[in-house]
């Protein structure tokens, strides 16, 4: 199952906020879609049934080619992309788990040499390089939040597209967006131009850094020693060797910061009374008079923390093709959690093979303001998944 054109068929798809209900495996899932080809099961049945299962496994390239043939439709293959879309940091099925005994220090001490020489010696030094990304947005929450609130607020429900009683308990497609890129020696460059979308009063976040920087990650845990046998585990047909890392905050140069969330601020005046101080006051009556209200701007939250996560290294090379990066956030800051994953393979530019970005996912949860006058939000969670195209040499011509 190729990703070509799956873009298209995420916009008719809305799946359930995550856990969901019922958590299977990856086998267990291509049972079920066995199951429901066998009873000759619609599109639309297949579909609703994908958006009631969590899987609990790395839906890995081989499960997903063989569960091509065994989907009616559009919808339920849209399904089975924002399942994969979510199992992404997860270990794959103990099929793609080696059964070979760990390496010993000396070999482990080898591979992880080779993995920093190939990032100071190869990765480092690649070129500067422009490309598009390509970006797609998943989305659980929409409940809105007013610019203003107050005897007269503006706060008002979300409708979606989909007829649903309660659109927060689903998981939505968003929309894709293309965007110009530039890297120098693998470090993505800031854009030159501010993003001016209105993030946040559009009930959406978006990412302000660049992400995590496989070179600062690599020479931050090293430095630290923090990086200790993990498993092996099978990556596109080759056996590579997983490490995990950990760099503690004080130790860490890594930035959490996404635009944007609410501040809200009280305004003006009003005087309260009670129909039983109404004659004493003057009135004739209780209730509330004045101008007295909420109002809501929006900032981005940032902080800077620690880190940990996974490496995936070719034990022959050095390079690494994956990474898995876990923001160590706390439970009572707006962004709660963040996960990032980034896949690594050879694309040929300008007539030579160097190993760049492909694919990233990005998991976020947060809570943009708890509850007050200017709207409700429970806990929301975001999803990007990105890919990385038409590599050329910064100045080339398109």
């Amino acid at each position: 199952m190729k990703h070509v054109g799956w873009i298209l068929l995420l916009a008719m798809a809305a799946s359930p906020a995550w856990p969901a209900a019922k958590k299977i495996t990856a086998q267990e899932l291509k049972d079920m879609l066995a199951s429901m080809k066998q009873q000759q099961k619609s599109d639309d049945e297949v579909a609703t049934a994908l958006k009631e299962v969590e899987v609990t496994e790395e839906l890995t390239p081989p499960m997903l080619n063989s569960l091509g043939p065994l989907l009616p439709g559009q919808q339920s293959l849209a399904q089975v992309y924002i399942l994969e879309a979510r199992s992404a940091m997860l270990p794959p099925p103990a099929a793609d788990i080696p059964g070979d005994p760990a390496p010993d220090a000396a070999a482990q001490k080898a591979i992880l040499d080779k993995a920093a020489s190939y990032v100071s010696g190869t990765y480092d030094d690649l070129p500067d390089l422009t490309a598009t990304r390509t970006t797609i947005r998943f989305q659980d929450n929409m409940q809105t939040i007013a610019s203003s609130s107050g005897m007269h607020g503006s706060a008002s429900d979300a409708v979606t597209s989909f007829g649903l009683s309660d659109q927060a308990q689903y998981f939505r497609f968003l929309g894709t967006a293309d965007t110009a890129v530039e890297s120098d020696k693998g470090v993505e460059k800031m854009p030159a131009e501010k993003d001016r979308t209105p993030w946040g009063a559009n009930r959406m976040i978006a990412p302000e850094e660049q992400g995590p920087e496989l070179n600062a990650v690599i020479k931050e845990a090293q430095a630290e020693g923090k990086i200790t046998w993990l498993r092996w585990q099978n990556v596109n047909g080759v056996k590579t060797a997983v490490f995990s890392y950990s760099v503690e905050k004080k130790k860490a140069h890594y930035t959490v910061d996404y635009c944007c969330y609410p501040d809200t601020d009280q305004a003006g005046m009003a005087s309260f009374t009670s129909s039983a101080l109404g004659s004493a006051n003057g009135g004739s009556g209780g209730g509330a008079h004045g101008n007295f209200q909420t109002n809501t701007s929006w900032k981005p939250w940032k902080s800077n923390v620690g880190y940990h996560g996974e490496l995936f290294v070719n034990p022959d090379t050095g390079i690494v093709v994956r990474m898995i990066h876990d923001a160590d956030l706390k439970s009572n800051d707006v962004v709660h959690q963040e996960e990032v994953r980034i896949d690594y393979d050879p694309v040929t530019v300008g007539g030579k093979s160097l190993v760049l970005p492909v694919k990233a996912f990005t998991n976020t949860e947060d809570v943009p303001k708890g509850e007050d006058y200017s709207g409700k939000f429970s806990v929301r969670h975001t999803l990007f998944y990105s890919e990385f195209k038409n590599y050329q040499p910064a100045g080339a011509a398109h």
